[in-house]
């Protein structure tokens, strides 16, 4: 079965980190804190599920 959360982290994750790219923004914008926070949530969920 999908797992619709992981899809959706990693969905957004990947298009934050284009646009960071993209604008060439630098550390402590927003945005890239946003995708450390992303970061976390995809290893925590990856361990939950891992066992």
């Amino acid at each position: 079965m999908a797992d619709l959360y992981l899809k959706a982290l990693e969905s957004e994750r990947k298009s934050l980190w284009a646009a960071c790219r993209l604008k060439g923004l630098a550390k402590g914008t927003p945005e890239r804190l946003r995708i450390e926070e992303l970061d976390k949530l995809l290893a925590e969920h990856k361990a939950k599920k891992a066992g």
